[in-house]
């Protein structure tokens, strides 16, 4: 099957992230029914009822000594636009994760893509391993978005000109780069959300650092975010024990 790509669809761009906690059954509660079973047995569903804040000791004992499995008896789904290389590097996150993305077999994938925008540093000095990037020049900067936004259009147009043609959209898709944007359901529990944040996000409180892409970072930073609000007391106890999960 063939598609008629609209005629009317011209490239935008972004520099963007988006991330919507679309379902959740996450509190810092369900941390400690499942710590306390291993002691109180059934009676550790008293801690249904219970103020959490009884408890915050126990999160951070858990968090401080690794006990990691009472943080996976919860589950947040997250919508997420963000480039593709994005979602590539995201993937990487296999345990505790599903995966649901927009697929370029199925439907005309829509001409939005990625260009940095002035806050994204854009040189990267040093080995790796060991290195660290800097702002870049007002040319390097033009140069990027005038680079980009152009293969960007005749990359699209040439998608447009084989689904015109009765191309497939599964081979057709094959013309666009990796800064297109896509879409995504990402679900996961805080174990697993912690060990993502800790890989790829910084912060001054972090005793393990860390060197992610700042796209991902974006996306990570804006999970965390919506995270923290649902189980406060874990999050606290994340950062209070070096941002380590456990």
């Amino acid at each position: 099957m063939s598609d008629t790509p609209a005629p009317d669809l011209k490239p935008s761009f972004r520099s963007d992230v988006t991330v919507q906690l679309v379902k959740h059954s996450a509190s810092d509660t369900d941390v400690l029914w499942a710590a306390r079973v291993s002691t109180a047995g059934e009676q550790s569903l008293d801690e249904l009822s219970k103020d959490p804040e009884r408890s915050r000791g126990l999160i951070n004992y858990l968090m401080r000594d690794r006990h990691g499995s009472p943080f996976e008896h919860n589950s947040m789904t997250f919508f997420i636009s963000a480039p593709i290389f994005v979602f590539r590097e995201f993937m990487r996150h296999r345990v505790g994760w599903s995966y649901n993305e927009e697929s370029g077999r199925y439907r005309e994938l829509q001409p939005v893509f990625y260009v940095p925008d002035a806050d994204r540093k854009l040189v990267q000095q040093g080995r790796p391993g060991k290195y660290e990037f800097v702002e870049g020049s007002e040319e390097q900067r033009a140069l990027t978005a005038r680079t980009l936004e152009n293969t960007y259009i005749q990359a699209y147009e040439a998608y447009q000109e084989m689904l015109a043609a009765g191309v497939a959209r599964e081979v057709a898709r094959a013309a666009l780069p990796v800064g297109l944007y896509s879409s995504m359901y990402a679900t996961c529990n805080a174990r697993s959300l912690m060990n993502f944040i800790s890989l790829r996000t910084q912060h001054e409180l972090a005793t393990v650092p860390s060197f992610p892409q700042r796209e991902i970072e974006m996306v990570g930073q804006e999970m965390e975010a919506r995270w923290a609000e649902l189980m406060p007391l874990t999050h606290a106890a994340f950062n209070k024990n070096g941002r380590v999960g456990p």
